[in-house]
């Protein structure tokens, strides 16, 4: 009989080493909550769909994994946790984002990427935005753009000491007190700049635009955290910073707009081991690259650079010591592969003609959030109430044996949400808590299955532990065959579902294979350990495996005992 049961303490031992591992894995992450989607926590989810502005056809997918890049990195700058930004479909890119305002969002991620080539007139050595703004000020004295200034400043300070006008400020009154001052007029009001085209540089006459006192007062004073407070538009100069906001640049109107680049690869060029990103434009483009490369060629340093710009974002900033005709031009610097790769993977997403709709904006409170979260606990733990109360009041004390499962199922799908949540994404839903309430009638259900088939070979008139294992080995393929239905249910569902039906399906996916887990690992051993104790095995009336349940008049092993024992006290009487 223990070669039919095998070592079903071993097979417990293991699974409770699986349960310690996953606790271990949280502990480590210090994570302990699963991550909750949008319609949990509260947020707003947009779905773009992307087009082709240059006429109809379908989106080049290579374009649209792009744009998800970009629009990613838009998110990333709003400085919100959490946020996803995924593609769905052949044309469709879905933003979520918790605690923003829906317009604010709208804004950022339905515009097209914008990519413009400017000259350099200043660049400075920044310290990173999270240092107060006083000490990026006063770190940066010897900078060009802000010691011009303050030399034009001491040489007025000094002018007045030899002009008639100063002569009365020294001379005392009667009280030997100075004269008062004259007064001043007011500072003139600043100019704001114009936030629209039309009013400043075009393309043509960019590279002969120079800077005013205003301009370089404004840059001296500008930090990488005020981007938003200057736009960018394309006939007015930029402050701009580089990615890692080190360094701020006071650029020129745009020479070259993005559409006017054709190609951007990268690579190593023959019989050398730098890489470098090969630039190609078209004809219009070419002509105005080679104007401008031959103009800030002959300039010094750092007005000798041009800057690639994407979204008010200088990206790179070469410097040019020739004219480069025929619109091919050769960026070199010290990149490896990726930073080669990704420098033109943008630039090809800035040139290419993808703009994009916002076909759905859904906003979801904190408040509401929460009463979802709130009703789909209290549906889980109705549903849950139900199972368990069927399970004590028809099977009496085999309900441990599902209970007991659904406490192993559940600690285990908990604990893979919160894994699964830190490394892959994966955000609990109200359609995943669904798929989890689901999951109870699947893991009761196998136990059901279980239980039919120890019922059948009790029947037969096997024994009640030997058809525990030989009810086993014939349950087990149909409970396989029903999680495997199960299973490519949910994967089907995966593939073919967009939003947030996707979680339902990823949910129903992972608490089946679960149950497969459980019903193998805990659900058949602790039916093979409950049979070897007297309250089970002996039959009891409380215990679910007593003859009535089990549909017979008495149990097979445990007649023959009764009967055996009958008979020893009449021998006796007989020798007596």
């Amino acid at each position: 009989m223990a070669g039919q049961s095998g070592h079903p303490g071993r097979t417990l031992i293991v699974l409770a080493v699986l349960l310690a591992g996953l606790g271990t894995l949280m502990a480590v992450s210090k994570s302990w909550t699963p991550k909750l989607g949008l319609d949990l926590r509260g947020g707003t989810t947009i779905t773009l769909t992307a087009k082709n502005t240059s006429g109809s056809g379908p989106v080049d997918p290579a374009s649209l994994e792009l744009a998800k890049t970009i629009i990613q990195s838009r998110v990333d700058s709003l400085g919100v946790g959490e946020s996803e930004v995924t593609t769905a479909g052949d044309k469709q890119i879905i933003v979520a984002v918790p605690n923003v305002q829906q317009d604010e969002l709208v804004r950022l991620v339905g515009q097209t990427a914008v990519l413009r080539f400017r000259a350099v007139y200043a660049a400075e050595q920044v310290v990173a935005p999270t240092v107060e703004p006083t000490a990026s000020a006063t770190g940066t004295p010897s900078a060009t753009p802000t010691s011009e200034p303050k030399a034009s400043a001491s040489e007025s300070a000094n002018a007045p000491s030899t002009t008639p006008s100063s002569q009365p400020s020294a001379s005392p009154t009667g009280n030997n007190r100075p004269l008062p001052g004259l007064p001043t007029a007011p500072p003139k009001p600043k100019t704001p700049r114009p936030t629209v085209e039309g009013k400043g540089t075009p393309p043509a006459k960019a590279i002969d635009w120079q800077p005013t006192d205003e301009d370089q007062a404004d840059f001296a004073a500008f930090t990488c955290a005020d981007k938003e407070k200057f736009g960018d538009v394309s006939d007015q100069p930029l402050f701009a910073c580089d990615d890692t906001k080190t360094v701020k640049y006071l650029l020129g109107p745009t020479l070259i707009e993005g559409k006017q680049l054709t190609s951007a690869i990268a690579g190593v060029p023959q019989n050398d081991v730098r890489w470098v990103v090969n630039l190609e434009f078209n004809a219009e483009g070419a002509a105005a690259f080679e104007t401008a490369t031959r103009a800030i060629a002959q300039r010094t340093d750092p007005q000798n650079r041009f800057a690639i710009v994407l979204d008010a974002v200088a990206i790179s900033a070469p410097s040019v010591s020739a004219a480069i005709p025929g619109g091919r031009a050769e960026i070199s610097g010290n990149f490896n592969q990726k930073s080669a790769t990704q420098l033109a993977n943008v630039l090809k997403y800035g040139a290419l003609p993808l703009a994009f709709d916002v076909s759905e904006v859904s906003n979801v409170s904190a408040t509401l959030g929460g009463e979802q979260l709130r009703a789909g606990i209290i549906a889980g733990i109705i549903g849950l109430a139900l199972v368990v109360a069927f399970c004590f009041f028809y099977y009496r004390g085999l309900g441990i044996v599902v209970v007991a499962s659904l406490a192993i199922a559940g600690m285990i799908t908990y604990a893979s949400m919160v894994l699964l949540g830190g490394s892959v994404g994966f955000a609990l839903n109200l359609a995943g808590i669904a798929g989890t309430i689901v999951a109870i009638g699947i893991t009761a259900d196998s136990f059901v299955i279980y239980f039919e088939r120890i019922r059948d070979e009790v029947r037969e008139g096997r024994s009640l532990r030997t058809a525990i294992e030989t009810g086993w080995r014939r349950a087990r393929q149909t409970i396989l065959i029903a999680d495997t239905v199960s299973l490519l249910s949910a994967l089907i569902l995966f593939i073919l579902a967009i939003g947030s039906v996707k979680g339902f399906a990823f949910t129903l996916g992972l608490t089946t294979m679960i149950d497969v887990l459980v019903v193998f690992t805990f659900t058949k051993p602790l039916m093979s350990l409950l049979a070897r104790t007297k309250f089970y095995g002996g039959g009891h009336r409380l215990s679910g495996l007593d003859p009535t349940h089990l549909g017979v008049q008495w149990l097979p092993g445990a007649r023959t005992r009764r009967a055996t024992a009958a008979v020893r006290p009449a021998n006796r009487g007989a020798e007596a």
